[in-house]
C-alpha cells in the first residue's frame, strides 16, 4: 500500500531553475553568428490545459479525457515566453518585436541567489551561453530594461543579402522586391543581435598556430528609459581572448536616442571544439543591459 500526502507548494526550493537535459543546444549550425537558444523558460512537468479530443498520454487505446495534464518540452517554455511578450507588448505597444526579445534577452539571469550559475542537468556542471542562451527569462525585469537592441524589416533584409540569399529567395521571403546593395558590405557580425557569438577557426590536435584573429561586431542601442549615460564593462573566462569595446561610454539624452558602438575580438588559437563564454553589460547605475558572448573554435 502507498500512502500520497500532499505537503502543498513549496517555493524557493534550489538549484532552481535548471536548464533541462533535452533543452536545445548551440552552437548554431547555420548561422554560427547568431546565438542559439535566445533564452530559457519553464517547460519541465507543467500543469496545462489539455485537449478533450484525446487522453492524457495521447495514446489511441487511451480513453481518459483530462482537462488539465502535466507536460514537459519546447510546447510548454513557447507558451511561456509568447504569454509574457504578450504582456510586454501590452504595457510597451509602441515597441518592435525584437525590442520585446531584447528586453528579456538582457534583463535574464543566469545565476541563483546565492551567485552560483544556472546547472545543466545534461551534464551536472555550469551551464553556459550554448545552453541558456542569455539566461531564463525575468519578465518583471523586463520592464524596464533600460536600453534594448532594435530591429526593422531592413535589417533582416541586410541578414539575408549577407547571407549570399539569391534576389528571387528573398523575393518570396519578403513579398516585395528587394536588391541588395552592391556597394553596401553586408556582414553577420553587424547584426543588431542582442547577443554575441564569436566562431573561431580551431587548431588540430597536435598542431599549433600562432596566428592571431581579430573579428569586429557592431551594435546599436536605442534608448529605452530616462536620459542617463551608460558605462560598459567586460567579463571573459578564457585568457586566450581579449575583447575592447569603443566607446567605453553611451550617453543618451532622450527617449528613442540611438547609439553605436563597437566589440573587437582577439583571439589566440585553440584547439578544435573548445568554447568559452562571457558578458557584456551596459549600466547606468540602475539599469543592467547583459549581452553574453558565446565563443568556439571550431
Amino acid at each position: 500500500m502507498a500512502t500520497i500526502l500532499f505537503e502543498g507548494t513549496k517555493v524557493g526550493i534550489e538549484p532552481s531553475p535548471v536548464v533541462a537535459a533535452f533543452s536545445s543546444r548551440g552552437p548554431n549550425s547555420l548561422t554560427p553568428e547568431i546565438l542559439k537558444p535566445d533564452l530559457i523558460a519553464p517547460g519541465v512537468n507543467i500543469i496545462a490545459g489539455w485537449t478533450g479530443s484525446q487522453g492524457p498520454t495521447g495514446l489511441p487505446i487511451d480513453t481518459r479525457r483530462v482537462e488539465f495534464n502535466i507536460i514537459s518540452g519546447t510546447s510548454m517554455s513557447c507558451p511561456h515566453v509568447s504569454g509574457l511578450a504578450a504582456m510586454l507588448m501590452a504595457a510597451k505597444p509602441e515597441w518592435s518585436i525584437a525590442a520585446v526579445r531584447s528586453a528579456f534577452m538582457t534583463t535574464a539571469y543566469t545565476t541563483y541567489k546565492n551567485g552560483h550559475s544556472i546547472l545543466d542537468v545534461s551534464t551536472g556542471k555550469p551551464s553556459t551561453p550554448f545552453d541558456h542562451g542569455a539566461g531564463h527569462v525575468d519578465p518583471v525585469s523586463a520592464l524596464n530594461p533600460g536600453l534594448v537592441y532594435d530591429l526593422d524589416v531592413n535589417d533582416y533584409l541586410g541578414f539575408l543579402c549577407a547571407l549570399n540569399y539569391t534576389k528571387q529567395q528573398i523575393n518570396i521571403l519578403a513579398r516585395k522586391n528587394f536588391t541588395c546593395d552592391p556597394t553596401n558590405k553586408y556582414s553577420l557580425t553587424d547584426f543588431n543581435y542582442p547577443s554575441f557569438s564569436v566562431p573561431l577557426l580551431g587548431t588540430q590536435v597536435g598542431r599549433r598556430s600562432g596566428r592571431t584573429t581579430v573579428v569586429k561586431y557592431s551594435r546599436t542601442l536605442t534608448n529605452v528609459g530616462s536620459p542617463a549615460t551608460y558605462n560598459v564593462s567586460v567579463s571573459l573566462k578564457s585568457k586566450s581572448v581579449m575583447v575592447s569595446v569603443d566607446p567605453v561610454s553611451l550617453s543618451f539624452s532622450q527617449l528613442n536616442e540611438k547609439k553605436t558602438y563597437t566589440v573587437t575580438f582577439t583571439a589566440g588559437p585553440r584547439p578544435t571544439n573548445t568554447f568559452s563564454s562571457g558578458r557584456i553589460i551596459w549600466s547606468d547605475g540602475e539599469h543592467v543591459v547583459k549581452s553574453p558572448i558565446a565563443i568556439s573554435w571550431k
